[in-house]
């Protein structure tokens, strides 16, 4: 699921982050958003966030189970 809209990002989403020295390799960090940071409702790099674990870092996908697919 696309990580530009905030409305596909809740909190307790598990999501893929690109944090902001990671940004030049794209390296993603994976974790569950304890809060969304960007106010508007889209943003072309992704929308911000921070996870659980501390790690502030911009939205690539939103992690799906099978459940939330039915």
């Amino acid at each position: 699921m696309d990580g530009k809209k905030r409305a596909n990002i809740q909190v307790g989403k598990k999501v893929k982050v690109v944090q902001k020295t990671d940004q030049r390799t794209g390296k993603l960090t994976e974790g569950v958003v304890a809060r969304l940071l960007t106010k508007s409702a889209t943003h072309p790099h992704g929308i911000k966030v921070m996870l659980e674990n501390g790690v502030v870092g911009r939205v690539q996908e939103v992690i799906t189970t099978e459940v939330e697919k039915e």
